[in-house]
């Protein structure tokens, strides 16, 4: 039981790594959607994928 709980942490650890790193690769904060990451796992995934680059400040 317990090497199942650490195998599903060490993904979810892994997978909001990536996000952060998806996020700056967009031009966003990695640290915060490492954040949210934490909560959303996946979701946050796909919403980085999905959503556009955000536009310059002029």
């Amino acid at each position: 039981m317990i090497e199942t709980n650490s195998e599903y942490f060490i993904g979810w650890g892994t997978l909001t790594l990536i996000n952060a790193g998806l996020a700056q690769a967009k031009g966003r904060s990695g640290l915060a959607w490492f954040l949210l990451s934490l909560i959303l796992g996946p979701v946050a995934t796909f919403l980085i994928v999905v959503m556009d680059p955000p536009k310059a400040k002029v």
